[in-house]
């Protein structure tokens, strides 16, 4: 194994690269790993330790990136994976109920007061998917109001000035999205309340539900102004409208409570993803029981899924949602981290004079190369310099960092990053940022 210095190759990478296009539609099974817009080759990875990842030409990198965020014990958490293995041994699925099911669900309720009821999933999408039809059925009603910017998944009503993987390629609007889904979907600006109230006013009588990103992690790290976040929750309340958190990327990251904890508004329904997993594929969505008891086969609003509340995704999620809750102190040490990072970041920016903001919430960050002051909205990202992140993404990369290939991302801290690793990060930091 080697350690990255700045001479890193990765040939065995672009082999596998170039035979994954033979078979995998750009070669990979989620756009923004292809590192198109970075103009690069993604390195493959082999396997990933604690704050490290190896790819398979035995370069080692310390990862932002957490699998896009559920990382947060690290990888390969020792006892996340006795969690697995111990499952697996009794079978991988069942399509039945099982009792960790219900101690999923109970944790996540001791967890995020706002959650009466929760159905598990098996996908952020799926999540975000389902808690809008609920809403609908709910309301009886059909428009949702989004934010430009903001990433809810792939689902067809979601494609609509979207952000992160969908802005890194530069096609917010799908092709696909029958023009009627898209006609039912609205745009607000983030951080922008007469935005959001003109709508209401227009459409009071048919809006069902506002989805939102409450700190936003897809168009990078963006914290809401307290004026914006409980604006909108006094809106949805004012006109019957059902708000929703998308906490998948922000859920038990930012806080043991989750972000709607961490700002101190309560929506009505929640989407979860990432971290409850414990790195396998879920998804889940709650609230208000009164809204909940709508779900099949109590209610009228149907979903399904013949691998939610999967053993496996349970007893890993389960153990990693038990430690944050149980370890005394885990979240003011991941703080101290995070806040490591950060200020060595900002003083190599102030060093080395390159403009540039850094937003960062709890253990989600983004170094934005913006000329302004601050970053606060979707127009404000993109005025970001493009060209200097590309550039200062690769030497990152070619000196063993692992980020996010895009200036649309959060980066994440891991309890399992240490100072020496962070230290490390900052002056491969300064030495990219000397090169711009």
């Amino acid at each position: 194994m080697m350690n990255n210095k700045g001479n890193t190759t990765r040939e065995a990478s672009s082999f596998a690269f170039a035979e994954a296009q033979k078979h995998i539609p750009g070669g990979v099974n989620s756009p923004v790993r292809s590192y198109k817009n970075v103009d690069a080759t993604p390195p493959f990875i082999a396997s990933a330790s604690g704050s490290k990842v190896t790819d398979i030409d035995g370069n080692e990198y310390i990862d932002y990136v957490a699998t896009w965020g559920p990382a947060i014990l690290g990888h390969a958490h020792p006892e996340v994976v006795k969690a697995i293995s111990d499952a697996a041994a009794n079978g991988a699925s069942f399509g039945a109920p099982t009792l960790i099911e219900t101690e999923m669900a109970q944790q996540i309720k001791k967890m995020v007061p706002s959650i009466d009821l929760v159905r598990m999933v098996n996908s952020g999408t799926e999540a975000t998917m389902s808690a809008l039809r609920l809403a609908r059925g709910y309301t009886d009603r059909e428009l949702v109001i989004k934010f430009e910017g903001c990433y809810h998944g792939h689902h067809d009503s979601f494609l609509i000035k979207a952000g992160s993987g969908a802005l890194t390629f530069g096609t917010p609007d799908s092709p696909g999205v029958v023009k009627g889904i898209g006609q039912s979907t609205l745009n607000a600006q983030y951080n922008d309340i007469e935005t959001v109230k003109q709508l209401f006013e227009k459409y009071s009588d048919n809006i069902a539900a506002v989805i939102l990103e409450p700190i936003t992690g897809n168009m990078g790290v963006i914290k809401p102004s307290k004026e914006f976040i409980q604006g909108v929750r006094n809106l949805c309340t004012q006109y019957g409208a059902v708000l929703i958190f998308d906490e998948v990327m922000t859920g038990f990251r930012v806080s043991k409570g989750s972000a709607q904890g961490l700002l101190g508004v309560t929506p009505d329904l929640t989407t979860f993803g990432k971290i409850i997993g414990g790195g396998l594929p879920v998804g889940a969505f709650g609230g208000k029981k009164e809204i909940m008891e709508k779900l099949a086969p109590v209610g009228p609003v149907y979903q399904a899924g013949t691998l939610s509340g999967n053993p496996l995704a349970m007893a890993a999620g389960l153990t990693t949602l038990r430690i944050l809750d149980e370890t005394e102190g885990f979240y003011e040490k991941i703080e101290e981290k995070s806040a490591r990072l950060e200020k060595g970041l900002q003083d190599a920016l102030n060093e080395t004079g390159i403009p540039g903001v850094i937003n960062r919430v709890g253990s989600m960050f983004t170094l934005f190369f913006s000329n302004d002051e601050a970053v606060s909205s979707f127009a404000d990202v993109s005025n970001c310099n493009m060209a200097h992140f590309n550039k200062y993404f690769m030497s990152a990369l070619n000196n063993g960092i692992y980020l996010a290939p895009s200036q649309y991302e959060a980066g994440f801290v891991s309890i399992a990053h240490s100072n020496e690793d962070i230290d490390q990060t900052i002056d491969v930091a300064r030495k990219g940022l000397k090169a711009l």
